[in-house]
């Protein structure tokens, strides 16, 4: 490969100094544009500011619509134009203040650290009171119900979970504490228990030939960013496909190489949605590439980005095998977040056992989930449940009525048909959607 110019080292003192002399400036911007809100960043450069930029705006369920990157030498500038998952501008003074805090010379992204965002849900940050459980294997229809099962058979209480399903493979971080002390799981005896119980779960009928693996941690992880990291570890990107119905899903993935500036530019078109620019910059960043320019755009339903990019050690994509593997790695990415069929969202008090319940009734109504998240605020849990049915058909809409009977009268549920790739008017509504959202605007839902 032919050797340009490398990623500059920076002396941690002389990294420190600089942003002294040079603090990062940031700017939220409501004047500029009439219909987003611009966010300007512009700061010393390092390894991974990006990503972490990136981060804070997910985290705040921002939808990016257009972001202009420049990060050439030793200075960071970005623009960004974003608005809430309703399509209005970011007029909030507590979130604004948020925003310059967070990306500004106090912030924690310039500083090596992550502060969550007040009132977040547990699973995107957690410290403390928490147990980190990482799960992968293969996946098969009622995983989650087993493994939520074992969880409320050891007196654990789920507070706070996301499942990813890709190519037959399952990923889970699930946050747990005791039922009875509200703390996490230290006792070794105890965890080394659960983690046999969950292995011979993923296990199944011990046909898992990439193998199953369990893991804990105590400390505070980014939940997206190490899903991520997990399906890319078990190669899922290898897999044969996403199991999507047609090809409007796929995404299209150049790289071509610019010889002049010594870039490769990765080009990227497919279905516009939340958090795709996150999950692209994630993978590439995890396969240490540095993006060095790069062009965010919106074609009616479609994302249209654009990434100038060299490897960490200085080297450009030359080979077709690297090319390969990279265009691999970002439709894996792409693909991992999208689902078909029926979401559910489901708000009911929380309690041991919960998830349990819940996941059970799918699974005897023959419900498979392709994706889920599970949150805790206060003493109400809240989950979301992309289901298929597990021969792969539509799901029945008697099913949703048996569901609705099932769950029973003190547990809200909403229902709805997740957008198919026909409809450029329901595309564009399902990319404004959120994965995550809050307790007051379903409980409005229900009401209306």
């Amino acid at each position: 490969m032919e050797s340009v110019h490398s990623w500059p080292y920076f002396d941690p003192e002389y990294e420190n100094l600089s942003q002294r002399i040079n603090p990062p400036r940031v700017s939220v911007d409501n004047t500029t544009c009439s219909d987003c809100t611009v966010v300007k960043v512009d700061s010393v450069n390092k390894p991974g500011t990006l990503l972490e930029v990136v981060q804070v705006l997910i985290d705040l369920d921002f939808a990016i619509s257009k972001a202009y990157i420049s990060s050439d030498g030793g200075w960071f500038m970005d623009v960004f134009h974003v608005t809430d998952q309703k399509g209005n501008k970011i007029t909030d003074r507590n979130t604004i203040e948020f925003i310059e805090k967070a990306l500004g010379p106090e912030g924690n992204v310039f500083k090596g650290k992550k502060k969550p965002w007040p009132g977040k849900r547990v699973g995107v940050h957690s410290v403390g009171d928490y147990t980190a459980i990482e799960l992968i294997g293969t996946d098969r229809p009622g995983l989650l119900s087993e493994i939520s099962a074992v969880l409320a058979n050891l007196h654990c209480n789920v507070v706070g979970a996301e499942v990813w399903t890709h190519n037959m493979r399952v990923a889970c971080v699930l946050y747990v504490n005791d039922d009875i002390t509200c703390r996490a799981v230290d006792d070794p005896i105890r965890l080394l228990a659960m983690e046999e119980q969950l292995k011979n779960v993923l296990r199944g009928r011990g046909d898992d030939i990439k193998g199953a693996r369990t893991s804990f941690s105590m400390g505070s992880t980014h939940t997206d960013r190490r899903l991520h990291q997990m399906m890319f570890d078990d190669r899922d990107y290898e897999g044969s496909g996403g199991g999507l119905d047609g090809d409007d899903f796929k995404p299209i993935i150049t790289i071509e190489r610019w010889a002049e500036k010594g870039y490769s530019v990765v080009n990227v078109k497919c279905k516009d949605r939340s958090k795709l620019l996150f999950d692209i910059v994630c993978t590439l960043t995890d396969m240490q590439y540095v993006v060095f320019h790069a062009s965010i755009g919106v074609e009616g339903p479609y994302a249209i980005q654009e990434y100038y990019i060299r490897h960490m050690d200085g080297c450009t994509l030359d080979t077709q095998g690297e090319k390969e593997r990279v265009i691999k790695c970002i439709e894996a990415a792409i693909l991992r977040r999208v689902s078909e069929g029926v979401s559910l969202e489901v708000c009911a008090r929380d309690r041991v056992g919960l998830l349990s319940d819940l996941t059970r009734v799918l699974r005897e109504n023959g419900l498979s989930v392709t994706r889920a998240g599970v949150t805790t605020i206060g003493d109400q849990g809240m989950s979301v449940f992309y289901v298929r049915d597990a021969s792969g058909i539509p799901v029945d809409s008697k099913i949703i009525e048996t569901l609705r009977r099932e769950i029973g009268q003190t547990v809200m549920l909403n229902v709805k048909k997740v957008p198919s790739s026909e409809s450029t008017t329901e595309s564009s509504r399902w990319n404004k959607n959120s994965f995550s959202f809050s307790f007051g605007s379903l409980f409005d839902r229900f009401l209306a």
